[in-house]
């Protein structure tokens, strides 16, 4: 083993309770954790109470992807919040930051690729989208997710860095595509543009936000610090997931009627059966 890899060894190998002290002595990077892990565990007890009288079996699915954004969430905070899910990176030759050890909270990638596909899940039945549509949205949404985390993680190289994050944001144009040219049409037909419409525009918006404050970050150009950046994707998370998902679960339970009668079966695209 040479002296290089070694040292690279040595870093990523930073026990969870050196990992924990940085964490907990930079007050910005602790507190955006923190605030997001108690948000979460209410946003889960409110849900758990505006869902209670949700019967139909559309509305109910529409709850549960819904549900799954909070409970991911905050185990995937405390995760962070322990240093489970943290670690220091040696940044690569190029970088503005070359040569230092520079933490890196790669767990919020794990939070994004588990709770972002139930946001278009919950998207797509709301919009009675069809199953072939609805599984493009979901795994391109993963593959934007991945290579992020390749992106961020990658310490041999800097303009590899770049590739992979131009690699996510293409995956991402892909979900743009979803939300703002297919998916609109199928809400139309289903009777649920007008909370679609208001739901697409805000992921939309937010969901550009993180590939902003990546290049911005130490993980990209490093303009801004580890403490701002977290803080930036908490504020993003607060409100593309729970803002998000309360606005539609509250939508979802006064119009039960309306979705559980916008198709037939799941990804039905507003197609009736067949006859027999």
């Amino acid at each position: 083993m040479t002296a290089a890899s070694t040292t690279a060894t040595t870093v990523l190998q930073a026990t969870q309770s050196d990992v924990l002290q940085e964490i907990q002595s930079n007050f910005l990077l602790n507190s955006s954790l923190w605030v997001n892990i108690a948000l979460a565990g209410v946003v889960i007890l409110l849900f758990v109470a505006m869902g209670r009288d949700i019967e139909s079996p559309r509305a109910k699915l529409i709850w549960v992807a819904t549900m799954l954004v909070p409970l991911v969430s905050i185990s995937s905070y405390a995760g962070l919040a322990s240093g489970l899910t943290v670690g220091f990176l040696q940044m690569p030759p190029g970088h503005a930051l070359a040569g230092q050890e520079v933490l890196s909270p790669w767990g919020r990638y794990l939070t994004w690729t588990l709770s972002t596909p139930m946001i278009l899940l919950a998207l797509g039945l709301l919009a009675d989208t069809d199953i072939a549509s609805l599984f493009t949205a979901i795994t391109m949404d993963i593959g934007m997710c991945v290579t992020g985390l390749a992106a961020a993680l990658i310490t041999s190289s800097h303009l590899l860095r770049w590739v992979f994050y131009g690699i996510s944001c293409a995956f991402f144009v892909a979900v743009l595509y979803v939300l703002l040219v297919q998916w609109p049409a199928d809400a139309e037909a289903a009777g649920t543009s007008e909370i679609f419409g208001t739901l697409k525009l805000l992921t939309v918006v937010l969901w550009l936000g993180y590939p902003i404050l990546w290049a911005l970050g130490s993980e990209g150009v490093a303009l801004l610090g580890v403490g701002v950046t977290s803080w930036g994707y908490s504020g993003l998370d607060i409100l593309a997931k729970y803002v998000f998902a309360f606005l539609l679960l509250r939508w979802v339970a006064a119009n039960e009627g309306t979705v559980s009668g916008s198709g037939a079966s799941i990804g039905s695209g507003g197609a009736a059966p067949a006859d027999d």
